[in-house]
C-alpha cells in the first residue's frame, strides 16, 4: 500500500532523491568513499556547497548582492542570532506575533533588545494573520513569520516598510514566488522543502550583511560564515548534499512557478473539500489559509478515532494535528504529490457517506 506522508516535519521528499542518497551514503561519485565519511575541506564537498549556493540563488531569484549561508542549528537558533548580530541594547526591533515560531524569536529577541510585538493574533490562537498595524519608523528590523506550521495560516502580503524586512521562511521557502529584494534577511530550516533536518540557510543582502558590527562569539557572527563560505566549522555534510540533490529535482520540475501551481492545485483541491463536506471545518480565517499546512476539525470531535483510523487503513500518515489546535492537520510540501491529496479527499467523502 502506498503511503501518503502529511507530516508537519520533517517532511517527504522525492523518492528519488532518496535513492540518489543512499547510493551516495556507500559510493560518493565514485570515489570509494561514503559521502558520510569524506572531509568537507575536499574538492568533492566544496563542490556541493558551491552548487547547493547557486542553485538556491537560481530557484530563489537573487544574485551576487546576497550572501547564502549553510548553517548547523536549524531555524532556532536563528530566533537569537539575527539580534545577538543586529541589536544592540538601545536598539529596538518590530516583531509580528502569529505563532509559536514567533512567539519563540520574539523571546530570544528580547535578550538583546527592545522589542515591539506590533501585532499579535494569540487573542483568538492565531487563527489569522493581523494587517493593521503601524510600524515604528527607527525599528533595526521588521521579523515576521511567512508561515505558520501549527495553526495553518501564511502571509500573502507581507507588509510595505522602509524598514529591513527579515523572515523566517522555514516552512514555505521556494513554494512560491516572492520580490526577493524587500527582504534584508531571511532564514529556514531545510526539513520542510529544502531537504533533511540539520541545515538552517540563511540568505542575506551584502548591504545589510556589513550593518553588524557588534563583537560576539564567533560561531555566531554571520560574517565568520560569508568569509569561511560555510566551511568555518565541519558543516552537516551529509544534510547539505540531500538538500543540493533536492534543488536539483525542484529546478527539473520547473522551478519555483512550476511547484506554485501544483501546490495551490493541491489545497484548493483540499479545503474545497473542507468547505463542502458538513462534517469538517477549517481553522484559519480563509484569506489567511497556508498553502502548505491545512488545519481543519471534525464538527463532532468525538468521531477524531474514527476518523484516524479510516485514514491508517488509506495509507494516511501523520495527519492528527497539534495539541494547540487539534483535530487535523495536512501538511502538503513541495514534494508532495497530487494523488495524495487526492486520497484524503477520498476518505473525507467516505467519511461523510458513513457518518453524514
Amino acid at each position: 500500500m502506498k503511503k501518503h506522508n502529511f507530516s508537519a516535519g520533517p517532511a517527504i521528499l522525492p523518492h528519488s532523491v532518496f535513492e540518489e542518497a543512499a547510493k551516495a551514503a556507500v559510493n560518493f561519485n565514485n570515489s570509494g568513499l561514503s559521502i558520510l565519511e569524506i572531509s568537507h575541506r575536499s574538492p568533492g564537498f566544496s563542490a556541493v556547497v558551491e552548487e547547493t549556493i547557486q542553485l538556491i540563488k537560481e530557484l530563489i531569484g537573487v544574485g551576487e548582492n546576497h550572501h547564502i549561508m549553510l548553517l548547523s542549528g536549524g531555524a532556532s537558533s536563528q530566533f537569537y542570532m539575527v539580534p545577538m548580530n543586529y541589536l544592540d541594547p538601545t536598539d529596538r526591533a518590530c516583531y509580528l506575533d502569529t505563532g509559536s515560531w514567533s512567539a519563540k524569536a520574539i523571546k530570544e529577541a528580547m535578550k538583546f533588545g527592545h522589542v515591539d510585538v506590533v501585532a499579535s493574533s494569540k487573542e483568538e490562537n492565531y487563527t489569522y494573520i493581523p494587517k493593521s498595524y503601524l510600524l515604528p519608523e527607527k525599528a533595526k528590523y521588521v521579523h515576521v513569520t511567512s508561515n505558520n506550521t501549527i495553526f495553518g495560516t501564511q502571509i500573502h502580503e507581507f507588509p510595505e516598510t522602509d524598514i529591513p524586512l527579515v523572515s523566517d521562511m522555514s516552512s514555505d521557502i521556494l513554494s512560491r514566488k516572492l520580490d526577493m529584494e524587500r527582504f534584508g534577511l531571511i532564514y529556514a530550516g531545510a526539513q520542510k522543502n529544502l531537504g533533511p533536518a540539520g541545515v538552517a540557510i540563511v540568505i542575506m543582502k551584502k548591504d545589510w550583511a556589513e550593518r553588524a558590527k557588534r563583537e560576539i562569539p564567533s560561531m555566531l557572527n554571520y560574517q565568520t560564515h560569508i568569509e569561511k563560505n560555510s566551511l568555518f566549522n565541519t558543516p552537516p555534510v551529509f544534510p547539505i548534499y540531500v538538500t543540493m540533490l533536492n534543488l536539483r529535482w525542484l529546478k527539473a520540475q520547473g522551478g519555483v512557478s512550476a511547484i506554485q501551481e501544483r501546490n495551490l492545485e493541491k489545497a484548493t483541491l483540499l479545503y474545497d473539500e473542507i468547505d463542502r463536506n458538513p462534517l469538517f471545518q477549517g481553522t484559519a480565517r480563509k484569506e489567511d489559509r497556508s498553502h502548505m499546512n491545512v488545519t481543519f476539525l471534525l464538527n463532532n470531535e468525538s468521531l477524531n478515532d474514527d476518523f484516524l483510523t479510516l485514514c491508517k487503513q488509506a495509507g494516511i500518515e501523520n495527519i492528527k494535528g497539534h495539541r494547540s489546535v487539534g483535530g487535523f492537520r495536512a501538511s502538503m510540501y513541495n514534494a508532495m504529490g497530487i494523488e495524495s491529496t487526492r486520497a484524503l479527499v477520498e476518505v473525507m467523502q467516505a467519511f461523510e457517506e458513513k457518518y453524514g
